[in-house]
């Protein structure tokens, strides 16, 4: 009887060590992948977009466009201001976001928005480009390497974490977070000054 106890106070203790860790472990894992996995992938599509610094690519309209493009008979012309808006907004944000999250810097926010991004690439890439379901997947399928729902919702995990844990300690938002937040001392003269230590 005495092995119980002994069991149930070891994986007590052990979840209590992992629940400490998890803030700090898990964000900074979680952008360790997403640098390590995706920034080079979204960096090298971004740099597909461009012509110049504010000027899109044909090929930024062709990937972003599709249906539109092809309708237009491939002349960014043709297209609207919105479509050149939209395209050089998507190309910007391929850089961007995955620098913030490579530096920790507005990390949910950058998250948020790459979650956001995921999901309109996934969408334009079945409605507009016409992936097949082999491509699309399916989720519960027993096949996982569809490269639409399995890998980009694999993709999502860590900014899900990221999301809710914010970067962690090893990020410009946790430098930030310190040096707005460090101790004021208030001087005779009504003046605050940061407390040294």
């Amino acid at each position: 009887m005495t092995t119980l106890p002994f069991l149930l106070k070891t994986a007590d203790q052990t979840a209590g060590l992992l629940n400490r860790a998890a803030p700090v472990v898990v964000p900074s894992l979680a952008r360790f992948a997403f640098a390590a996995v995706l920034t080079g992938y979204f960096w090298s599509s971004a740099s597909t977009k461009f012509d110049g610094l504010f000027t899109p690519s044909v090929g930024a309209y062709a990937q972003i466009f599709p249906k539109a493009f092809e309708d237009a008979g491939y002349n960014t012309a043709a297209l609207g201001p919105w479509h050149g808006l939209v395209a050089l907004f998507g190309g910007w944000s391929e850089f961007l976001l995955p620098l913030l999250l490579l530096l920790g810097l507005m990390t949910r926010l950058a998250a948020v928005g790459m979650i956001g991004f995921i999901v309109v690439q996934s969408l334009t890439d079945i409605l507009g480009h016409g992936a097949d379901a082999a491509t699309i997947g399916m989720l519960f399928d027993r096949v996982p390497d569809a490269a639409i729902l399995d890998t980009r919702l694999l993709w999502l995990v860590p900014l899900i974490a990221l999301v809710f844990l914010g970067a962690g300690p090893l990020s410009t938002d946790h430098l930030l977070r310190k040096f707005l937040h460090s101790p004021q001392k208030q001087t005779k003269s009504g003046v605050s000054e940061p407390m040294t230590r």
